[in-house]
């Protein structure tokens, strides 16, 4: 799809949109190695070249990415008090609304994954596509096979009743136990709740998957990439965006 010069630019947070019409207009922007003056003309963001000052940008306005999540940051786009997802990026993925799919607490850690296709992150966190999202969980006490029980058969939350999840143990010592659970919603502090419900604090959650993707081991805390053509393609299906179903 085609865009106007001048709003390429700001979309990419080059800088206002007088500023790019007064760059454009003064020989500063070129597409194809061609300069253009006229900021009204359009471009295809994913096929043509784009510079400015000789300098060739990254034109893409369609982004996804993944991020391993640290621990103290939130899953916001801005905050006045508090670091957030959003910081650990460069300033043109917000500019571009490359916004987190769902959320992770400020505590937990783990993948998170960023789109600008909102239709996609929609149809991710949907109720009704049951998107598996795989915990790491560190919890007080020992867990058994009844907590695992109570787990795929559903739990009762309250304000809502979990769908079945799975929950793997791992490890079961007197003080703390170690697992893995896969749910397949995601409501707010849904993991943490179950664990408490069946008598056990959360003491470090960690996701390690989201639907077909899962964190890469040599993605460090704080660090992201831009997901693979073959991550993206899983992801889509997923979303029940695959080809044929769009």
């Amino acid at each position: 799809m085609k865009i106007r010069l001048d709003r390429w630019l700001s979309s990419l947070a080059a800088g206002s949109r007088s500023q790019v019409c007064k760059w454009i207009r003064g020989g500063q922007a070129a597409v194809n190695g061609r300069v253009i003056r006229d900021p009204a003309l359009s471009f295809d963001p994913e096929t043509d070249r784009l510079s400015l000052n000789g300098k060739e940008l990254d034109g893409r306005l369609v982004r996804h990415v993944m991020m391993h999540k640290p621990a103290g940051v939130l899953t916001a786009a801005r905050d006045r008090k508090q670091p957030t997802v959003m910081d650990g990026l460069p300033p043109v993925y917000e500019a571009l609304g490359c916004m987190p799919v769902g959320r992770l607490d400020r505590d937990t850690t783990g993948l998170l994954l960023f789109t600008t296709d909102g239709e996609m992150n929609h149809r991710l966190l949907s109720p009704g596509r049951h998107v598996d999202k795989r915990y790491q969980a560190r919890v007080a006490g020992r867990l058994t096979e009844e907590t695992a029980a109570a787990f795929a058969a559903g739990m009762d939350l309250g304000d809502f009743t979990a769908l079945p999840a799975k929950l793997e143990i791992l490890s079961a010592g007197a003080e703390t136990s170690l697992a893995v659970a896969t749910v397949r919603e995601g409501k707010f502090h849904q993991v943490k709740r179950m664990f408490a419900a069946a008598g056990h604090e959360v003491l470090e959650l960690h996701r390690i998957s989201f639907g077909p993707l899962t964190l890469p081991p040599d993605l460090r805390a704080g660090e992201w990439r831009e997901l693979t053509e073959e991550e993206l393609a899983a992801l889509r299906a997923a979303a029940g965006m695959e080809r044929g179903h769009e």
